[in-house]
């Protein structure tokens, strides 16, 4: 391995500081277990990643420290600033070994950076890279990543903060606005699905609704409205049986049709055997209640934000504003960021109620809840709410 490293250089994300850290310890293996962890970049034009089938070849660079070509990856940290018509894509080592160019050429990793090296490329080589891959179980999810050199204070960093559930759960940054949220191909294919989102209309449309909080269930969303006007009306919030009474006197007098008399009182006890779950697992207090589930839109709300910038379906000044907007919406909505994250948690266990995997979600929630609120690194702990 040839590096260029500088020795001052502050690495930006976890993963430049793993990737250091193994170059350092000249360990080969090392090396190269780092690099099947990280998500490795390769950049494209974006006429060419649009083009149904295509597969661009790897790109050439000449290293100045070795003097030779190189194909460049980047990893995620180490990406460019937002470019309209150039786009970056996800590689593999296996990807890379299956498809490599030139055995002349040699494999530069974060080239013209202070954190660049170069690795051998020879089949051998390449045999030891898909064996490495092999080894490994990918980039890791359901960790708190941090970039050193994005927002960290402020309203943009209070906005992308809203959206860091999201960002644990696909072991993404939570605060970067920039030139791909995973990559350009996925960026689009999860707009896509579920989303629908296929242009620039369709992603401002989204937003709207989104920011507007008008995608969570709205039966669930009026019983929650229903026990807020009685606990203000008490002083105290209501027992499960009051608010029952309340949520059927309040479609009572609209006339609703008995199948919504239903539909609401399974909402509500749901809502309260969530409620009573996060009680004994000691993240909701005892007489503490979730008044809304519009974090949940908000939470989603930022993270389109950030996949419609890596599709290229906004701009920055555009993504920029459009975060400090839903900063703004969840901050009047909820009092703490503990307050905002469990809304998060309860809306998703509400949307996964019942499926196969619903425990599997639950401790995911909760796990994601945890780290946000409680790890001295988080931007719940570092960001003040209002």
């Amino acid at each position: 391995m040839t590096t260029g490293t500088e020795t001052g250089w502050a690495p930006p994300t976890e993963t430049e500081r793993l990737l250091r850290e193994s170059g350092a310890s000249g360990d080969p293996e090392a090396v190269l277990d780092a690099l099947s962890r990280c998500r490795l970049h390769v950049m494209v034009a974006r006429l060419h990643a649009d083009a149904p089938g295509y597969i661009a070849p790897f790109p050439s660079q000449h290293d100045p420290v070795t003097g030779r070509t190189c194909v460049p990856v980047l990893t995620a940290g180490m990406l460019p600033p937002w470019h309209p018509e150039w786009v970056f894509r996800r590689t593999t080592l296996t990807e890379l070994a299956g498809r490599w160019p030139d055995n002349r050429w040699r494999l530069g990793v974060n080239l013209a950076t202070p954190g660049a090296f170069t690795l051998d490329a020879r089949p051998r080589n390449r045999r030891a890279w898909a064996a490495a891959d092999a080894r490994s179980a990918g980039p890791p999810a359901g960790l708190l990543l941090t970039d050193t050199g994005g927002p960290l204070h402020g309203p943009v960093a209070h906005g992308l903060a809203v959206g860091a559930h999201l960002a644990v759960h696909n072991g993404l940054v939570w605060n970067r606005l920039g030139t791909a949220y995973a990559d350009y191909a996925t960026d689009r294919a999860w707009l896509r699905n579920p989303w629908e989102i296929e242009s620039r209309a369709d992603h401002r449309q989204t937003l709207d609704a989104l920011m507007a909080a008008r995608l969570v269930g709205r039966t669930h969303e009026s019983v929650l409205r229903v026990r807020r006007a009685l606990a203000d009306r008490l002083g105290r919030t209501p027992c499960l049986q009051e608010w029952s009474e309340g949520v059927a006197g309040a479609l009572g007098r609209r006339g609703a049709p008995a199948g919504d008399l239903t539909e609401a009182d399974q909402a509500l006890r749901r809502v309260a055997r969530y409620e009573e779950r996060f009680r004994a697992d000691g993240v909701l207090a005892a007489g503490g209640r979730i008044d809304t589930l519009s974090a949940f839109d908000h939470g989603r709300a930022v993270n389109v934000v950030r996949m419609g910038l890596g599709a290229r379906y906004c701009d920055p000044q555009e993504a920029e504003r459009a975060v400090v907007r839903i900063g703004g919406l969840a901050r009047r909505t909820y009092r703490s960021w503990e307050e905002f994250s469990l809304g998060y948690a309860l809306t998703r266990m509400i949307a996964f109620d019942g499926e196969d995997d619903a425990e599997e979600k639950y401790a995911q929630s909760l796990a994601q809840h945890r780290i946000l609120t409680q790890d001295p690194t988080s931007p719940y702990r570092n960001i003040p709410w209002s």
